[in-house]
């Protein structure tokens, strides 16, 4: 999955207004005039990137990613996080983004975490972007949504997304009920509450006791990188799901950063 435009020039975007969809899940509402070149990608899972440059720099305007890169020493290079578009309104050049802060990922938040809860009208935000790899497949038979909090804002769009949700169904593991956000969807979405389990163990087991309708359906599974190995297995080996028909992923790994994940995140998925 690759960006296909503002590589190296990021949108620049201001906060218009947020919205906090549960305790742990905030909306963030950007406006940029650039937006009128911003078109989203076909898949569900259409995605930015927000670009969190050092403190204390003098960046020049507009902001050249690959002149920092190549100028910037290790511990002022540009962090990046990855966000769902949930929403993009076109006519009023409105960006919007479902970040979910992890209550329990370490003692510091991350840059994605600490904009979304501190957020203020008129803030800057530098998006690259749009990217995208997944949509579901119209002439599936049935649809499998399975995800944390993490995947919610890909797992919501994909759903209001469809035609044809008769034979769809939504996996997606919370907190507790306080977490559940609406999702204008006629498919079927089971919530399952964790409480103080690990994220995903309660995840998995509702989907081994799931009936599926049969072999082959078009599964999008993602979320926290431990959970997301029990499932590869439950649905490849012991379901028998076609690979080519499967969607699956680790956004995250409890314990580790961004910058960490993504350093071991390839060798992991040839393990998994």
């Amino acid at each position: 999955m690759t960006l296909n435009r503002r590589k190296q020039h990021p949108y620049a975007s201001r906060v218009v207004r947020t919205e906090q969809l549960s305790p742990h899940m905030r909306r963030l509402v950007l406006h940029s005039e650039d937006f009128t070149e911003f078109t989203l990608s076909d898949q569900t899972d259409s995605y930015v990137k927000i670009v969190f440059l050092a403190e204390g720099l003098d960046y020049s305007k507009p902001v050249d990613l690959a002149a920092i890169r190549a100028s910037a020493p290790p511990d002022q290079q540009p962090q990046l996080r990855t966000y769902t578009v949930r929403a993009f309104d076109q006519s009023a050049l409105e960006l919007s983004l479902d970040v979910f802060v992890h209550p329990d990922n370490g003692s510091s938040l991350g840059p994605g975490a600490e904009l979304a809860m501190n957020a203020q009208v008129d803030d800057e935000v530098l998006l690259l972007g749009p990217g995208g790899g997944y949509a579901p497949t119209e002439d599936a038979t049935w649809h499998l949504f399975v995800g944390d909090e993490s995947a919610l804002p890909s797992i919501a769009v994909a759903l209001e997304r469809q035609s044809n949700t008769s034979n769809t169904f939504a996996f997606i593991e919370v907190h507790d009920d306080s977490e559940q956000v609406p999702i204008d969807t006629e498919a079927t979405v089971r919530w399952i509450f964790r409480g103080e389990r690990p994220v995903g163990e309660a995840l998995v087991e509702a989907v081994r006791r799931f009936d599926f309708p049969d072999i082959r359906p078009d599964a999008f599974v993602h979320g926290e990188a431990a959970f997301i190995k029990e499932m590869r297995n439950l649905l490849l080996n012991e379901r028998r799901i076609t690979r080519e028909l499967l969607s699956i992923s680790g956004y995250w790994r409890s314990g580790a950063t961004d910058e960490q994940w993504r350093a071991i995140k390839a060798q992991w998925a040839l393990n998994a």
